[in-house]
């Protein structure tokens, strides 16, 4: 019924969605792990930009990026309970560099502003996947 809904040509507004579809319709079992990764380095990444210090910014980008893995890479190990050694493989990293990664958010989390800031993360990267949806390395 919805087909005919959307191809009348005097139909007002826009074409309703199938209603076999589930919400939210890229759920992150679908997703190859290393692509999941790499878009919740994306969003880290557009948080600082937005959010971050512009001097740092600035004055030096490879220290950024490397923060900007560090959070990545605990993001996806405490939100999306993604194991050390496959986040570790995702980015090209061994699981100590991840734990290490682990380590060094959890410390600067003492810091009510920074803790905010990681916390808005989480919360968006879970919208978004989901959580204890991620498929174990097969291999």
């Amino acid at each position: 019924m919805s087909s005919e809904r959307t191809s009348q040509s005097g139909a007002s507004g826009p074409p309703l969605p199938p209603t076999d579809v589930r919400w939210p319709p890229h759920r992150i079992h679908s997703l190859p792990l290393r692509t999941t990764c790499r878009i919740v380095r994306q969003v880290v990444g557009e948080m600082v930009l937005l959010f971050g210090d512009r001097v740092l910014v600035r004055r030096d980008r490879r220290r950024l990026a490397c923060h900007v893995r560090q959070i990545a890479m605990y993001v996806c190990h405490v939100a999306l309970r993604i194991s050390q050694t496959d986040i570790g493989e995702a980015f090209g990293r061994d699981r100590t560099t991840v734990r290490h990664a682990c380590h060094v958010v959890e410390d600067r989390r003492d810091d009510p502003v920074f803790d905010d800031f990681i916390s808005a993360i989480e919360r968006i990267v879970v919208a978004v996947f989901g959580t204890l949806e991620v498929a174990a390395h097969d291999g």
